[in-house]
């Protein structure tokens, strides 16, 4: 199960780092052909979603099915297993989080930037008559 996680780390960071890139300020000259790139990647990384909702399924599923540790009814080294479950839960719920943020952030500035472009040209254009 940890290869999952691990598929989903790459995939945020990758995210993040596309979203970093498209929105540094001066990198004018790269940033035609990031639009390009950034633009078909999105289809193959919108299959993130459905991958984020079988990991949120697989942790609700452990969640309901996992023993509970209340009182004295546990020894001192289930007590800490079961902590650590619940803290490698919570901490993959952020990554798929992080990951579904990620992905529309990237989807938006994408479409923002094409927008832009695409009105600056349009402003060249009218320029260019005038």
């Amino acid at each position: 199960m940890a290869l999952e996680w691990v598929v989903l780390g790459y995939a945020a960071g990758a995210e993040a780092i596309m979203v970093l890139l498209l929105t540094l300020p001066g990198l004018d000259g790269l940033r035609k052909g990031l639009i390009a790139v950034t633009r078909n990647l999105l289809k193959p990384f919108m299959s993130v979603v459905p991958f984020c909702l079988f990991l949120l399924m697989d942790i609700y599923w452990k969640y309901e099915t996992r023993p509970h540790c209340e009182g004295d009814s546990c020894s001192p080294s289930e007590h800490l297993r079961h902590q650590k479950s619940i803290m490698k839960s919570q901490r993959n719920a952020l990554l798929i989080v992080a990951a579904l943020m990620f992905y529309w952030i990237l989807y938006s500035v994408t479409n923002l930037v094409v927008k832009i472009e695409q009105l600056n040209q349009r402003i060249e254009r009218l320029k260019s008559r005038d």
